[in-house]
């Protein structure tokens, strides 16, 4: 079996230097200096692995003692309030001998049970002889606010809200109406109001004989030209009208 050999090159004699490859910017953590803060903690205490850095290792002498760990209650007179004071005679107090009342109890109870008002009884009724007793002021069965003397009579306060409103309504109506005479606007009264409508419908009655006295058959301009005419000024009275009817409060302008 033959071997082959690349051929031999006199340049690869000559000694070339080695390029050395660029290494790219390593990344470093921001967290650096605090992982090593952490490590040599460690380091210093190898015991502490977890909780608190500096936690407190107790010594074999203080070893762990029967009921230590049980909640220990207060004593007797630690935590307590003070009770109060009772208005108690002692022990060693001895009551008062010998008073005696010369109030004469049986005359005062005969005086305050002739005087006492007598009770009224209560009326009740019974569905059956021996059925169960139901009273009957409460019950809703007798009309006892119908008989009262203010039965139906308007609150005091309603009549003076009603007031108040009515005040607020007129110094409103004061004050739109001052506006608009300065603004050179005068509201019509109810007189004016229906003598205006009274004229606008006599004169569409007016213009509406007129037009149903026209002929069928109309054969010239003129005669179409006052036809539309009249058309014209009656559909404008009627929207005068319609608006007077619909508003109770109408203004005009003086200007």
């Amino acid at each position: 079996m033959t071997a082959f050999y690349a051929e031999e090159i006199i340049y690869n004699l000559i000694p070339k230097e080695e390029k050395k490859p660029v290494k790219t910017v390593r990344f470093m953590s921001t967290f650096k200096p605090t992982v090593i803060r952490e490590i040599q903690e460690r380091k210093t205490a190898p015991s502490k692995t977890m909780g608190i850095p500096k936690l407190y290792i107790p010594t074999p002498r203080e070893f762990l003692r029967k009921h230590a760990n049980e909640p220990k209650l207060l004593k007797r007179n630690q935590g307590m309030k003070k009770p109060p004071g009772l208005n108690v005679p002692e022990r060693n107090d001895h009551p008062i001998m010998g008073i005696r009342s010369k109030k004469d109890y049986i005359s005062t109870n005969v005086a305050e049970a002739i005087m006492a008002v007598a009770k009224k009884p209560l009326r009740a009724c019974v569905d059956v002889r021996k059925g169960d007793k139901f009273l009957l002021d409460d019950s809703g069965l007798i009309q006892r606010y119908l008989h009262k003397k203010d039965f139906g009579v308007t609150p005091k306060y309603i009549k003076k809200r009603i007031m108040d409103a009515k005040k607020a309504q007129e110094e409103s109506d004061a004050y739109l109406q001052q506006a608009l005479m300065q603004k050179g606007l005068t509201r019509l009264s109810k007189a004016e109001k229906e003598k205006i409508m009274e004229g606008l419908k006599k004169n569409w009655e007016e213009i509406n004989h007129e037009y149903q006295s026209l002929s069928v058959f109309l054969d010239s301009i003129p005669k179409r030209l006052r036809k539309e005419k009249m058309e014209v000024e009656m559909m404008q009275l009627e929207h005068y009208i319609k608006l007077l009817e619909k508003h109770d409060i109408v203004y005009i302008s003086s200007v």
